[in-house]
């Protein structure tokens, strides 16, 4: 079994490593106090063909696979976990419903404007009733004629405010429950979308979160994915892909806060000598170390296993609680260890411990998790 990066992999790393250092590490404070979105970065990201690393270069993407994605998000989360969402929403929950289940002519006409830069994507299946909870979708897509007429709401949508493409779950059979959903791909340039409330948020401050509704929409009938009646099972196929995407994002949010927080120690004096010589110190952070190691193996192998074509929704579930149980516990770690200074914006931990919370509620909370990992046990 070889643990090694590819000679291609390692230089994706140093690419998007270069590009964080570059792009996202000056400012990023600012940003995170102002909730301001780097449109430039992002844009810089569809240049260097990141956007698109797992998908078809026919489409527009890099011909890569998931494991490089993986690698890309976590080197982004590093620096900026705003940034490592929004990149992973466009990208997985997004582009993957459309190249898993799209048609030839819905993946040439709605994946290359994403993956390119030129826009963002977005996913809408949460509502203020159905969150965990999807058979609670209310939002309705009534066929007329050649078209879908779509109304209703959906919140907390990552990317909502900047997208051009929304893939959204609607009831076309109400009384079917989670057997009347359906998913579209939707433009968000048609008439009768509007954008609601940007979330003001304890963590993830500069990625774009809002309400959006959605009154009337005319939805052209090609813009269905499967069929009707599929879209549960698209979404949750989807989500389980972005659960990934989400454990990459938190592993790469402890790296970051673990080497600041290493890094301190060793330039941190107290008592005549540096702070990590204190046993106390250096024990917990050998700990977080170990932790952090064997959460990487949980999500390389979950990316793996869905290169490979095999089922991944478990080791999916099982990556996604690990990396971002191992997020919180180092940011907060980090802050401790790092003192009074760990509380100040400057010294980056205190962004990141806020910004670690939320992947374990997203994408399926962790408490979901346990209930997908637990149910696999006894069939």
């Amino acid at each position: 079994m070889n643990f090694d990066l590819s000679e291609e992999q390692q230089q994706l790393v140093k690419t998007v490593r270069m590009f964080a250092e570059e792009y996202l590490l000056p400012g990023v404070i600012e940003r995170d106090e102002k909730s301001e979105y780097p449109m430039d970065a992002y844009t810089k990201m569809g240049e260097l063909g990141l956007i698109g690393i797992p998908y078809s270069s026919e489409y527009g993407g890099s011909d890569a696979g998931y494991m490089e994605y993986v690698l890309a998000v976590e080197e982004i989360s590093k620096v900026d976990a705003s940034m490592g969402i929004s990149y992973s929403v466009t990208t997985s929950l997004y582009g993957g419903p459309l190249n898993n289940f799209g048609t030839e002519e819905q993946k040439k006409r709605f994946l290359p404007p994403v993956l390119s830069g030129k826009t963002l994507g977005a996913f809408g299946l949460t509502e203020p009733n159905a969150g965990s909870d999807a058979a609670g979708v209310v939002t309705t897509a009534k066929k007329k004629g050649n078209y879908y007429i779509l109304n209703g709401s959906k919140c907390f949508t990552t990317n909502g405010p900047l997208a051009g493409y929304y893939f959204v779950v609607a009831s076309t059979n109400p009384e079917a429950k989670t057997r009347g959903l359906s998913a579209f791909v939707v433009d968000m340039n048609t008439p009768g979308i509007t954008v609601g409330k940007i979330e003001n948020k304890m963590g993830i401050k500069s990625a774009q979160v809002s309400e959006v509704f959605f009154e009337n929409v005319k939805v052209p009938a090609e813009n269905l994915l499967g069929k009707e009646g599929e879209g549960f099972k698209i979404a949750m196929s989807t989500l389980d892909g972005g659960r990934i995407g989400v454990a990459a994002q938190g592993l790469g949010i402890a790296e970051g806060a673990f080497e600041i927080a290493r890094k301190y120690m060793m330039e941190r004096e107290q008592f005549g000598k540096p702070i990590y010589k204190n046993q106390y110190l250096s024990f917990k952070m050998a700990e977080l170390k170990i932790k952090i190691e064997q959460a990487r193996l949980l999500l390389y192998k979950a990316a793996i296993e869905k290169d490979k074509g095999r089922p991944f929704g478990i080791p999916a579930a099982m990556a996604k609680y690990a990396c971002t149980n191992i997020a919180m516990e180092v940011t907060t770690e980090a802050v401790q260890m790092l003192g009074g200074n760990g509380y100040m914006k400057e010294y980056h931990v205190e962004r990141m411990m806020r910004d670690a919370k939320i992947t374990q509620i997203y994408e399926g909370t962790n408490e979901i998790q346990k209930m997908i990992v637990g149910g696999s046990l006894f069939r």
